[in-house]
């Protein structure tokens, strides 16, 4: 009893095994002819051992890392996992052999079992002299401390490996937007995003779930880090996960986690995304990705807060805010059948709907500054700034993939300027997709614009206002929806864009019926 106590206390006190295992052999040592202790951690399924901690004269010899096991060794082991009870065998136990030295004339193997049908692991017990009866009765009642010792260890490595991976994709994310800090402030703040950070500023310092609306590269991501920032999670983990690159039948395992043995090639119990995120956010990016099973599993977790991971029997609870993301008409989706209704209603509690680039233009000259400074630090020459001209050169274009395809053609501009200078031209002149246009002529140079419609004759009594609408709609005909630039309605009507679209919300003119 009071050899067990004493291992009990040292097994609980510390959550480093190799230090758990070196205070436990000197207490053995009094009660034992024991002078060497090895625990290794078991794979029965993938036919392995891992040494995770040795301690005694045989650490100078010991094995680190994995043993292979042999099919003798999985035959003998067999009856001796079976029985759950320590057993004396020979030095040239097969997996023992490595771990043996010359001078042991005794070796005691013991199964470490928690609640699972597999063992945690193995420890191998080394003596001076034979073991007999009282050792092996003894050692029994140190199997369970151990492997609890073994279990916390597994753990600790879990949440250091989670912590690695936590750490490891916040640096990405730093690093594919731009930025040294989570924190740093979010470049429209004040301008186009005003709107939508108002309403983040109302919804953080709740849980109920939001839904961001919005199109390829908008910023969806940005906007539901602000919102974590910003709400009482901030402390806890930000975990995203793409719902569209999950493969359909990875999906329940990725995001619901799954138990040891459930399926083919699941040797060790799993995490999903969901516990993960527990205590913090999760942002399901793509959501209207997901395939109907899972969207039934992911409804359960919104309604009651609680899951089962795949070939689990137990009910795990979880308490994760739950920001969704998606580029899709979900609403459309819906009527389709092919997004559930009540699932629609659950994640859209707070819809937010971000802004095209195109929409927020006046945020453009600052995006591009932030990008422009980044990319020449990337190029080792130092922050770059766009010209007038380069502004000018990226208020009139579309910008159909939005913040991203801005960041992306700032870092091609830098590149082809040799981290220098920004060839803004250059880089907008390659790299995007090839928009529709109009059949050529059967034989001539092929013009970039259409040819001009044939004026439509107005009237006599037709007032200024619909001459001005029928000129400025020609217009828009002739450069397909396109206001600035050197090919854009305003040049070839010889005003000022924003004069331009002054007069066509006065006439009450939508460019974008004009767009192909």
């Amino acid at each position: 009893m009071e050899l067990e106590l004493a291992i009990w206390r040292e097994a609980c006190r510390h959550l480093d095994i190799q230090e758990s295992l070196g205070r436990i052999l000197p207490i053995v040592a009094r009660f034992l002819p024991v002078d060497a202790v090895t625990i290794l951690r078991a794979a029965i399924g993938a036919r392995t051992l891992e040494v995770v901690a040795t301690e005694g004269p045989s650490r100078r010899g010991a094995v680190r890392g994995r043993i292979e096991l042999s099919d003798a060794a999985l035959a003998a082991l067999g009856p001796f996992l079976a029985a759950r009870t320590p057993v004396l065998v020979e030095d040239d136990f097969d997996f023992t052999t490595p771990l043996a030295r010359a001078a042991r004339s005794s070796t005691l193997v013991g199964p470490l079992f928690l609640d699972s049908e597999e063992p945690e692991g193995i420890v191998v017990l080394h003596g001076t002299r034979a073991f007999g009866p009282k050792e092996v009765n003894a050692v029994r009642e140190l199997l369970e401390p151990l492997a609890v010792a073994l279990a916390n260890d597994v753990r600790l490595s879990e949440l250091a490996r989670l912590r690695e991976a936590a750490m490891a994709e916040n640096r990405a994310l730093l690093t594919r937007l731009s930025r040294h800090s989570l924190v740093e402030s979010i470049v429209g703040e004040q301008g186009g995003l005003r709107m939508v950070m108002e309403r983040v500023a109302q919804v953080a310092q709740t849980d109920v779930p939001v839904l961001l609306l919005g199109e390829t590269g908008s910023g969806k991501e940005v906007i539901a880090r602000a919102i974590h920032e910003r709400s009482r999670r901030t402390t806890g983990p930000m975990v995203r996960v793409n719902c569209g690159a999950i493969p359909g039948e990875l999906v329940d395992s990725e995001l619901f986690g799954h138990e040891r043995g459930s399926f083919t090639g699941a040797v060790a119990t799993k995490k999903g995304w969901f516990e993960r995120a527990d205590g913090g956010t999760l942002l399901l990016d793509e959501v209207g990705e997901l395939p109907p099973a899972a969207q039934v599993r992911l409804l359960r977790i919104l309604q009651e807060g609680t899951l089962e991971r795949v070939g689990g029997q137990r009910t795990l609870r979880v308490d994760v805010r739950i920001v969704a993301a998606t580029h899709r008409d979900l609403h459309r989706m819906v009527e389709e059948g092919r997004f559930r209704e009540d699932l629609w209603y659950r994640l859209g509690v707070f819809p937010l709907r971000l802004p095209s680039l195109r929409e927020r233009r006046e945020d453009i000259p600052a995006l591009a500054a932030q990008f422009a400074s980044k990319a020449g630090e990337r190029l080792g020459a130092g922050p770059l700034a766009p010209t007038s001209g380069d502004i000018d050169l990226l208020l009139s274009y579309d910008w159909p993939g939005n913040v991203r395809e801005l960041a992306a053609v700032i870092e091609r501009a830098a590149i082809l300027g040799h981290g220098r200078r920004l060839e803004v031209q250059a880089a907008l002149g390659v790299g995007g997709p090839a928009r529709p246009s109009a059949p050529p002529p059967a034989a001539g140079p092929v013009d970039i614009l259409p040819a001009a419609p044939v004026p439509r004759p107005l009237p006599p009594d037709v007032t200024i206002d619909e001459a001005m609408r029928r000129h400025i709609e020609t217009a828009l005909e002739r450069t397909r929806g396109r206001i600035e630039g050197p090919r854009g309605a305003a040049a070839q009507l010889g005003i000022n864009p924003h004069t331009l679209r002054s007069r066509m919300r006065k006439l009450g003119i939508a460019w974008a019926q004009y767009r192909i």
